[in-house]
């Protein structure tokens, strides 16, 4: 199954090893997501490192074997699905993840309660994958 994943479910995966941790490494989902969640991660490095406790030679191998596990597409792969997702997306904020998801024709995993509030994309919550898996 393909999936866009939005940057809360791979910030949750990093924070503690969980289910979440566990499913991205199951290899009957192929994991999707824009290259804008870098720059997420990059501007809340010292929050992670300060959630997980880890070092930041430990955050810098997480985040390759992240980059090894999830296909990171750039904008300009996406960018003519924009304004189609800006226009169903519920969260401003999450408008890239609709637009790559369209593009792919696929879902998004997210556990963002707000993003369900349309129906042209399917969201699934963590729950919903662990159903599937």
């Amino acid at each position: 199954m393909n999936l866009v994943v939005d940057a809360n479910i791979l910030f949750s995966a990093l924070i503690k090893d969980n289910l979440t941790a566990r499913l991205l490494f199951d290899e009957r989902f192929t994991f999707y997501t824009p290259e804008y969640i870098l720059e997420e991660f990059a501007r809340h490095e010292k929050d992670i490192l300060e959630k997980t406790h880890r070092s930041k030679p430990d955050f810098i191998e997480i985040m390759k074997i992240l980059k090894e596990l999830i296909i990171v597409f750039p904008k300009e792969y996406y960018r003519e699905f924009m304004a189609e997702a800006e226009k169903i997306c519920p969260d401003k904020d999450d408008t890239m993840y609709f637009a790559l998801a369209i593009k792919l024709k696929c879902g998004i995993w997210s556990n963002d309660k707000k993003l369900k509030e349309q129906e042209k994309v399917r969201v699934y919550s963590t729950q919903e994958i662990l159903l599937i898996a």
